[in-house]
């Protein structure tokens, strides 16, 4: 018998030491249904099906590439078609995860690289809201969370560079933008903008980088996967429901308004 009542679909989330696994987890904690959505759609599956396993909640796991309509497209009609046969709840929150870094210096870059940063975190936020978006607008209800970065408020200075920090920044704007128009509808939209964290996306980083990156951050270390993704789970949250928005900060002190 099905005890959850809404599904969080994540996008992201089927690599180790991430913050969508780690979100995943979390929100099937909390007792979400889950659909993990990854470029690894074999992974995503795996990951569904461990938290299926550990947590006794509905879960899918699936392919989709964030920043090309048609795949996006697919993977929501993969969840809706799930919703519509009962196997999962209807769809209650959205964690925009996704993403890559471009730790490339600026007069370094090449137009296909600046392409595909902003392809994959901008655009790749915009594809996925708008497929997911329409249900949530007719069911009343919805919690979309954007994954920004310190980056956009402080122009880089952790590790990605000018696309990342620009792509991240435009995130900040749509998630403003959009909690603005869909304000009456039911659905809030917030955004989460870690600093450090201890993933696998710094790749290539010497332990002076790594050094130099912890020596600037007040509490002195990187923040967990978990950390990060105990806030999407509160963004997604009723207790949450007057937070429309908003940005929300995890940097440890990093970066303080």
């Amino acid at each position: 018998m099905m005890t959850s009542t809404r599904t969080a679909v994540l996008t992201g989330a089927a690599a180790e030491r991430g913050i969508g696994q780690a979100a995943a987890r979390e929100y099937a904690k909390a007792g979400w249904a889950i659909a993990v959505l990854d470029l690894d759609g074999e992974a995503a599956a795996r990951v569904a099906a461990d938290i299926a396993a550990e947590y006794d909640v509905p879960a899918y796991g699936g392919p989709v590439n964030v920043a090309d309509e048609a795949s996006v497209t697919a993977a929501q009609q993969e969840v809706a078609s799930r919703v519509t046969d009962g196997s999962l709840p209807p769809v209650g929150a959205l964690a925009n995860i996704a993403g890559i870094t471009s730790p490339v210096p600026f007069l370094e870059t090449t137009l296909d690289l600046w392409n595909k940063v902003m392809a994959v975190n901008a655009t790749g936020t915009y594809l996925v809201t708008k497929a997911f978006l329409p249900d949530m607008i007719e069911n009343g209800f919805g919690r979309i969370v954007n994954m920004s970065s310190v980056s956009a408020q402080r122009g880089g200075g952790v590790f990605g560079k000018v696309p990342y920090s620009a792509a991240k920044a435009a995130i900040l704007g749509f998630t403003k933008a959009l909690a603005r128009e869909l304000g009456s509808t039911g659905v809030t939209v917030n955004a989460v903008t870690p600093g450090a964290v201890a993933t696998n996306i710094r790749v290539g980083t010497t332990d002076e980088i790594e050094a130099a990156i912890v020596g600037a951050i007040p509490l002195g270390r990187t923040a967990t996967p978990k950390e990060v993704a105990d806030v999407f789970v509160f963004l997604s949250s009723d207790e949450a429901s007057y937070l429309q928005g908003t940005t929300i900060d995890i940097n440890g002190g990093s970066h303080m308004h």
